[in-house]
């Protein structure tokens, strides 16, 4: 019985030492770009910037519409689970259970999913406040509006796409627009991991177009606040 009992002890520190030493956290479920629909919120999260292009802030929603569309998008990570911690990019690597990566991990995480060597490139960039301490990469805040603000200035900035977003964008270019940015955002279509969402995103932006156009002529009625993108 003693013996018996000595195994099983040993046999549950392995495990939880398994546990320990192995970086990737593999979810017992498919990616959140498999199980999209059971996730689904019936319409895109509101940003949580406030201000901007009406036109870019409804490209945006409509990138994370193909990415993150849950409740919670500034916490997720990929394959669905939620973080809370938001001070800094999560950096947790997941393992892709599926799909032509399958077998390697992913740190993709928040609302437009980002790596987190691309959150401290864009980030060292376009955020717009500074990090509470330096590193060689920096620790840059992933509040949900510093998140918005880093993609916002990151569409707007022309050199960056070789593409004026928001003027193709008011020409009615969406297909160019989105095929451009399918390079960075796999979901929305042209590349390797389109999904369920991918054939309704240019319905989502129109809608989501008029409901930005119609926040910014309410808001310009309104006084600007300390902050606020004009």
């Amino acid at each position: 019985m003693q013996k018996a009992k000595q195994r099983r002890a040993v046999l549950i520190a392995l495990l939880l030492l398994g546990a320990g030493v192995v970086g990737v956290r593999s979810l017992p479920y498919p990616s959140l770009r498999q199980i999209q629909e059971s996730v689904w919120v019936s319409h895109p999260e509101p940003l949580a910037m406030a201000g901007g292009d009406p036109y870019i802030r409804a490209l945006m929603r409509t990138i994370s519409a193909a990415e993150s569309n849950t409740n919670q998008p500034y916490n997720v990570l990929y394959g669905g689970n939620t973080v809370q911690q938001l001070n800094r990019h999560p950096n947790i690597c997941v393992e892709i259970v599926a799909g032509p990566n399958q077998g390697h991990c992913t740190t993709a995480a928040g609302r437009y999913q980002f790596l987190t060597g691309t959150w401290q490139e864009k980030a060292q960039q376009y955020h717009p406040k500074s990090s509470s301490w330096f590193s060689a990469w920096g620790d840059y805040s992933f509040d949900p509006e510093s998140q918005d603000l880093v993609v916002y200035h990151w569409l707007r900035d022309t050199s960056a796409w070789d593409l004026d977003i928001p003027s193709a964008l008011r020409d009615g270019r969406l297909d160019e627009v989105l095929r451009r940015l399918s390079g960075t955002w796999t979901s929305l279509g042209y590349g390797i991991e389109s999904n369920s969402m991918t054939a309704r995103l240019p319905r989502v932006y129109e809608n989501l177009l008029q409901e930005e156009l119609a926040r910014s002529a309410s808001s310009k009625a309104l006084p600007t606040t300390s902050g606020q993108l004009p």
